[in-house]
């Protein structure tokens, strides 16, 4: 994907950014790239292997949204458990909702599934951008992912890593989200023709590493006499962000029945929150109307809260020991490490309390 049209040809100083910044960065990134389960370094490619786009793809969906020190683990059992794509594919749902719980973003393990079977049906994944886009849960980003990195097609990656890398290399002023189309126009001026996918990561590595957020390592970063922010001495105020809305605060109950060793949990439906999760029955707080699941002696154990993408959360933690009959759920042994983050938050707490 080149050339956005968006904005003039850089001129000037911006003009030796395009020009120079692409050697220093591969020149950095061939002395210091990451180690990371799913990816093939330079040196390794220089030897002859090639990036697994099913390792390519797993990682990028599990890293939106989340960190690449919350993601190693993950990544290496999901890859121990389901070596290839195909293993995947054939996976039942609720092994791979569980294998998944705790990383959040549930719908990304639902899309996660879909698409490991369209690319089996397809014998494997396409190698171009248009091609990847074509799958069910495939968006611009994860696409130009793949394509650049395991199949070096020269599509631009942009991530919040590169956003910030260009921002401040270019001294783009312009306040995110608004600055998106401008800054990914940059990206592709610099996105190379040849080792694009190592390129991608060098940007990605770069921003990850020493152009952080706060307190930029300006001092050992491989382009910093290129960086027209640091020229102005506002490398750390880029990119500018508009005033996030505040976000609402809902409030709700969850139920934590216990019969000996057995817990009551419940399935919740694939759509929505927490789609196709074990979790524990709960009311009020994701637009449903539930009641408690039984009369018992419910005993109130505090308050946890959670804080998802477009609302924060405080519910009410209920705990029973009952041998009643549930109306909703089953009683089962449970896995706690099977349980998302909300739930298990709940979970923490009746164990701690009741002990």
């Amino acid at each position: 994907m080149r050339d956005a049209g968006v904005g003039p040809e850089p001129v000037g100083p911006q003009r030796a950014v395009v020009e120079q910044a692409g050697p220093l960065l591969m020149d950095w990134y061939d002395r210091n790239a990451r180690i990371m389960p799913w990816r093939i370094g330079p040196m390794q490619k220089m030897a002859g292997e090639r990036p697994d786009p099913y390792h390519v793809w797993l990682s990028e969906v599990m890293l939106q949204q989340t960190t690449v020190a919350a993601v190693r683990a993950y990544f290496e059992r999901f890859i121990a458990r389901w070596p290839r794509v195909q293993d995947l594919a054939a996976a039942a749902d609720e092994a791979v909702m569980a294998e998944w719980a705790g990383l959040g973003y549930y719908a990304r393990a639902r899309n996660l599934l879909k698409c490991a079977r369209a690319v089996a049906a397809l014998g494997g994944f396409p190698s171009t951008r248009e091609g990847l886009l074509a799958l069910p849960g495939i968006g611009p980003y994860t696409a130009s992912a793949v394509a650049s990195i395991a199949f070096d097609e020269p599509a631009t990656v942009v991530d919040g890593n590169v956003e910030r890398v260009m921002a401040r290399l270019f001294a783009v002023e312009t306040p995110l989200p608004k600055a998106k189309p401008e800054l990914t126009a940059l990206a592709e001026r610099l996105t190379p023709q040849l080792r694009p996918g190592d390129h991608a990561q060098a940007v990605m590595d770069l921003g990850a590493t020493i152009c952080t957020p706060r307190s930029p390592a300006c001092g050992i970063c491989p382009v910093m006499s290129l960086c027209q922010a640091r020229a102005q001495g506002i490398q750390a105020e880029l990119p500018r962000k508009l005033a996030k809305a505040a976000k609402p605060t809902r409030h709700g109950t969850v139920w934590l029945a216990r019969n000996g060793p057995l817990w009551l949990v419940e399935t919740r439906p694939m759509k929505g929150l927490l789609g196709g999760m074990i979790g524990f029955p709960g009311d009020a707080w994701d637009g449903s109307a539930g009641e408690a699941p039984m009369q018992a002696d419910w005993q109130n154990l505090g308050e946890v809260r959670h804080t998802f993408t477009h609302f924060h959360l405080i519910l009410q933690v209920l705990s029973a020991e009952t041998k009643a009959n549930p109306q909703r759920g089953a009683f089962v042994p449970l896995d706690p490490d099977s349980l998302p983050t909300l739930m298990r938050k709940a979970y923490d707490l009746v164990r701690e309390t009741v002990a």
